[in-house]
This record gives C-alpha cells, structure tokens and sequence, in this order.
C-alpha cells in the first residue's frame, strides 16, 4: 500500500496508460465528456493492434486471397493468369496500410480531441500520482491499458534460429521458402494460411489434438479441411522438443506419439500466445493483485481490488484478448472512473463476439457446445449448412455452416458460431439478438436481402422453427385444409 498522501488537488480527472484501444477509448470519452485526462504511450499511438496484430495481419491476408483467386481463376472463366509475387511490394503495402490508419490514433487526433498525449515511460507512485519524463503528474483515476506481449518461450536451441514473433514479424524482407508456425491459434493459422497462398510451404505444430482449441470439434473440422486443402501441413498433438543450427541449415526436434521427427525450415513463427504487460510501473511496487494468469484482477466495475480509482482493461486484465472487448471495457473504466461516485456501470461479457480470419471465416458469440456443457447448460442445436445458400453456390463458396444454440426447448439464442467467407459480419445478427434478447423467431420474421450470405442466419432459424413443428399439428392441419376443401 502506498504510503504517499493523496493530493488535495489533481492535474487530471483520468489518466490513461496504454495508447492501444483500451487507453484511446477511455481517453476519447473523457475527453469527449469535458474531463482534463492524459494519455501516456512509451512506443506507439495504436498499440499492438494497429501496429503489429489487426491491421497488418488483415492486410497481408487480403493479398494473399487475391494471389489464390488467381491460381484458381480458370474455374470461374478466366484463363492463363499467373501470381507474380513481388514480396517486398506486399510488405510495402502492409506498412501503406497501416500509415493510412495511423491518422485515427495519432497524437494529433487525440490532442485536437483535448487530450493530453504524453510520449514516455509511465510510473505509478501512488493511486493518485504518476511519473513521467521526470515529473509527477496527479490524477482522480488511473487506467491501466498496456496490453500484452508475445510468449516466448524457453526453448533449447531457440537462439540459434530466426525466430519471429508477430512484433517481428512485419520486418521481413524476403518470403521464407520453408516457413514453420508454432501454434493452432487464431495469429498462427491466419499467417499459416497467408504465407502458403503467397507460396511458402507451411507447416503448423500443435501440441493440443486439434487447432482452434477454443471452438467446436465441427468448426476445427471445417477449418482444417480447408487448410491442408491450400497445402498446410498441420502436425497436432506433436510437441517441439528443440530447435537446431547444423550445416546453415535449421531444423526443430519434434515429437508424436513416441516418434521424433526433424523439420527443416527458415523461418520460425511462435504464435503460441501473450502474456499481459504487468511490469516496470510500479503495479509491483504499490501491491496490485493480480489473476493466476498474470492479468490485472477486477470486479465488475474493472476497478483493482486494492485500489478503487485504478481501473484496468484489454489485455492486461482479460478475460478476451480482442481489441473490440478492449475499446468495450475501456467505456467502464472511463465512466466508472468520472461519474462512479454518483452511478456505477457493471461490465457484461455475454454478447462478446470473436473471429479467425482464416478462409473460411470462423466467428463465434455466446456459448459454444463445449462451454456450454463444461458449464452444464442445457441446449439445443441448429445447423444450416451453407452449401445450399444461393450466393454461396454463386461465389463458388458454398461451404461452410451456421450453427445457433437455443435454450433448451426455447428460441432464445445463448450461442453461434458460423464458418463461411462472412463470418465475421454475419455474426453481428446473433451479437445483437442475444445482447438484446431476441430469439430464432424474431430472425426468422425478419426480411434479409436476396441473394446474401446473411440469409444464412434466416435460414438457420427455420431449420429451427421447422424442427418444432409437431407431427400432431401437421395432421391437424392436413385435416383443416381437407375440411375447407369439402
């Protein structure tokens, strides 16, 4: 416990640590209600994000997509097209990309929003006070938003390889030809998936007995199919045991039941998860507590339970490692923060959608059949297969599902995850109902545009109303239309 008094007045209302989307997004709405806040930020405005994770790692998928379009351009007519890959104009675009976003978190933005942006280190002295570049600033609250980092881990031999991470992975300057991807993850199959189709030969190591651990045995399925299809070689239940330098060569010592394997390659990705960012600004100092996890621990205002001015988001307190739930938390902390002494806001996770960008797509909201067992919900389950969506069979993109759960014997929408080339938008129909507690039937009465992938959805919900229908009531009605007949 800090032993430093608390100041009878303040420089600021709110100061925020962090300039990823928790710290902007708070800045932003004290900022936007009149509050004085300060935004400090050691490296980049933007954070992981825009600068290492969302942004880049969408922009090389998108010229990876094209690259395969055309490999396969004859099937849809369109003959003797050939990828030239120049992949230092496609690193080129990535970084174009990211300048082009820059703007909307850059200091200038911000300032002109009436924050004050502060480049440098930030130290926490006291619930009330934080240092920077030498001099102490005083606060009413302090958000904590900085992030997370890359694991890495302590591998044998890990030194004597070119390894990446995804903060390092954006400085590559030539394709590798044999490129090794540790980790089943969202980051490891999305950059497995964009090196293959830009003509690397990748393989994926997973120690669990599948990818995408966190979805549906279906959706992992669905997923993997699709990956070996494009050429992946995906070795799950396989563990790295060591990496090797012999001859210029680089090799990794893995493991499967009992047999051990060697592995060539160039280059090695660790996508194998983060860990928050938790050190070296006095949360040590001052007696944070923290989760088993090493993330910060909040209550439901996403105040520390130590200090109730000090709040915490995104990644550095959990539970979702998605930019999204970050800019959704840091509205509590901000409001929490000004206005908590007159009303208290409680964060709520159950309408949190996630997505891979993975081709198929793979997006989920509320429970899956795995957390939904593991939690001992009951539920039912609807699946519309969208191979028989017409402008899926358009696009030559029919395949794929949308999966609801519904409470058992109910409507009400607890959970779904879709695979397909939308899925990340298609999703946002199943975000909103179960935010707002609309069930299949109000989705099915609902008019969707022709021809479009949200149909799905549509459908999906009367696969459900037709599973409902009794057999009695069916001969009721046969019944009925016979009488009136007569």
């Amino acid at each position: 416990m800090s032993n430093r008094k608390k100041p009878k007045s303040f420089d600021y209302n709110m100061i925020s640590i962090g300039a990823g989307a928790g710290g902007l997004v708070t800045s932003y709405i004290g900022a936007a209600v009149k509050a004085k806040v300060a935004l400090i930020e050691k490296h980049k405005m933007g954070g992981d994000c825009l600068n290492t994770g969302c942004v880049p790692s969408k922009a090389i998928l998108k010229s990876a997509k094209i690259a395969k379009t055309i490999r396969q351009a004859s099937k849809y007519g369109l003959k003797d097209l050939e990828v030239k890959l120049d992949f230092d104009e496609v690193m080129k675009r990535v970084h174009k990309v990211i300048e082009k976003i820059e703007p909307h978190d850059s200091v200038e933005r911000y300032t002109n929003l009436g924050v004050d942006c502060i480049q440098g280190e930030a130290k926490i002295l006291s619930p009330w006070e934080v240092e920077v570049n030498g001099k102490v600033l005083t606060t009413k609250n302090i958000t904590i938003a900085t992030g997370a980092r890359p694991f890495v881990p302590p591998i044998t031999g890990l030194n004597d390889v070119p390894y990446l991470i995804s903060d390092t992975l954006w400085e590559l300057k030539e394709l590798p030809k044999k490129f090794l991807i540790v980790g089943g993850g969202p980051i490891g199959l999305e950059m497995a998936q964009s090196f293959q189709n830009l003509g690397s030969e990748v393989t994926v190591v997973e120690r669990a007995p599948r990818i995408m651990a966190k979805e549906d045995e279906d959706v992992a399925q669905e997923v993997t199919k699709h990956l070996e299809k494009d050429g992946i070689n995906i070795l799950t239940s396989t563990n790295l045991e060591r990496f090797e330098k012999k001859d210029s060569k680089f090799f990794a010592h893995i493991s499967k039941n009992g047999q051990t394997e060697l592995i060539e390659f160039d280059k090695v990705l660790l996508a194998i998860g983060r860990r928050p960012n938790i050190s070296g600004f006095g949360l040590e100092e001052l007696g944070v507590e923290l989760n088993k996890n090493g993330t910060i621990k909040v209550d439901q205002y996403l105040r520390t339970t130590k200090y109730k001015n000090i709040f915490a988001c995104g990644d550095v307190a959990g539970p979702y490692q998605l930019t999204h739930m970050a800019a959704h938390q840091a509205w509590f902390c901000a409001v929490n923060g000004l206005f908590g002494t007159f009303k208290k806001f409680k964060v709520h996770y159950k309408a949190t959608p996630w997505a891979t960008y993975t081709d198929p797509e793979v997006a989920t909201v509320g429970h899956t059949e795995l957390s939904a067992a593991q939690e001992g919900v009951e539920f039912d389950v609807t699946k519309y297969e969208l191979d028989d969506l017409d402008r899926a069979i358009a696009e030559d993109a029919d395949y794929g599902f949308v999966k609801v759960l519904t409470q058992k014997g109910k409507d009400k929408i607890i959970g779904a995850t879709i695979v397909g080339p939308q899925a990340s938008t298609m999703i946002i129909e199943f975000v909103t109902a179960i935010k707002y507690n609309l069930g299949l039937n109000k989705i099915l009465g609902t008019i969707h545009a022709y021809p479009s992938f949200g149909e799905g959805n549509k459908y999906a919900a009367g696969e459900w109303k037709r599973s409902q229908i009794k057999k009695w009531q069916m001969d009721l009605l046969q019944k009925f239309h016979k009488w009136r007949r007569s």
